[in-house]
């Protein structure tokens, strides 16, 4: 959902309330979610959450600072300047290693443009100093996709003669895993936890967890999550993906260059697009990296472009290759109005006068 600004032209919303308010909503409707609590966690487990956010307006925003309450949690924005549909992460770390305990933390998001407003994130973690995870997560880098692969980790425990993993639990099919005990002496335990990227892992940056279920008493910290983190490639790959066009007008013409590369020489066949409206180059010699230049002219109509490209090989057992591509065509500004941001809804205009909705699509006045 995109939308422009001009109620807080025509109000002087963000200017009259400061930092509370209605002034502060049309930040906080980029942003999916705004806490997340991590549970139990391990001492030295990497842990961080990523908090989606989408420039869904036709201003471009920026971020000028982030801030963290708490010293537990460090704080970091990927991308800081969003132009339409742009997307971006709030990125948050929990410090295990130097912390323990109960740990709240408030993240502070300050934007500057279009107009100043602040967003707050939550998150909430119990970081238990008995149990130590080694190494701090289970790293799968750069694994082709189809290839099976294995990561194991030591878990140590320190206090009570009895403690035990009972069970170990995959959030998701393609990780299998399984806990060895391989010490007990004097209330210090050991384990070996073995994790198993299966080969049907899907396509991708991919961060999940397993969680060790224990025999503790307490039902609060009986399960401890480990974290896994995993990049599955394909054996071809497309960049970039999506695709974005930006914000452009009737007539106008745009040109974006998809980038093929595979392990061997290859042909790209055929290319198509969501609608007449795209064209394609297609490079004729076999090569390694195929380039393959992506012309969008827009016609009379205004509204969202979205769909994806499709992109034929003969290469043997890869299928075709999908690109998502979205952008946006506005019609140009009346006279009356230049003075002030366009509104634009895909499915109607916003007048000038009505708040935004953050979740519920604004339609067309009757």
């Amino acid at each position: 959902m995109q939308r422009s600004l001009p109620w807080i032209v025509a109000t002087g919303l963000v200017l009259s309330l400061g930092g509370n308010g209605l002034g502060q909503d049309w930040a906080k409707a980029m942003f999916r979610q705004t806490s997340h609590d991590f549970g139990t966690v391990a001492r030295g487990a990497s842990v961080e959450h990523r908090f989606p956010l989408e420039n869904i307006y036709l201003e471009d925003a920026h971020i000028a600072s982030i801030r963290s309450s708490c010293g537990c949690t460090l704080v970091e924005v990927t991308r800081p300047s969003l132009k339409t549909y742009e997307r971006s992460e709030v990125v948050a770390k929990l410090d295990t290693k130097r912390f323990s305990g109960r740990r709240d933390a408030t993240l502070t998001v300050v934007f500057d443009k279009p107009f100043p407003a602040e967003v707050q994130l939550h998150v909430y973690a119990f970081i238990r100093g008995d149990v130590v995870v080694q190494p701090a997560q289970a790293r799968f880098e750069s694994i082709e996709q189809g290839v099976e692969a294995k990561q194991t980790l030591l878990i140590t425990y320190a206090g009570r003669n009895d403690w035990q993993i009972v069970g170990v639990r995959a959030n998701q099919p393609y990780l299998q895993c399984a806990a060895v005990e391989r010490g007990r002496n004097q209330g210090q335990v050991t384990y070996e936890l073995q994790i198993t990227l299966k080969p049907d892992a899907p396509l991708g940056y991919l961060r999940d967890q397993v969680v060790l279920v224990t025999n503790d008493r307490d039902p609060n910290t009986a399960q401890v999550p480990v974290p896994v983190e995993a990049v599955v490639v394909a054996g071809v790959q497309v960049r970039p993906s999506p695709l974005t066009l930006g914000v452009l007008r009737p007539g106008q013409t745009v040109t974006r260059t998809l980038v093929v590369q595979a392990k061997k020489a290859f042909h790209v066949l055929g290319a198509t697009g969501p609608d007449d409206r795209f064209k394609f180059q297609l490079p004729e010699d076999a090569q390694v990296v195929q380039l393959v230049p992506v012309t969008f002219t827009a016609d009379t109509s205004s509204g969202k472009v979205a769909g994806t490209i499709r992109l034929e090989t003969d290469l043997a057992d890869t299928s075709a290759l999908e690109v998502t591509v979205n952008g946006q065509v506005v019609l140009p500004a009346s006279p009356a109005a230049a003075s002030e941001p366009q509104a634009n809804e895909e499915d109607g205009d916003l007048p000038a006068d009505s708040l935004p909705e953050p979740v519920d699509p604004v339609k067309k006045p009757e």
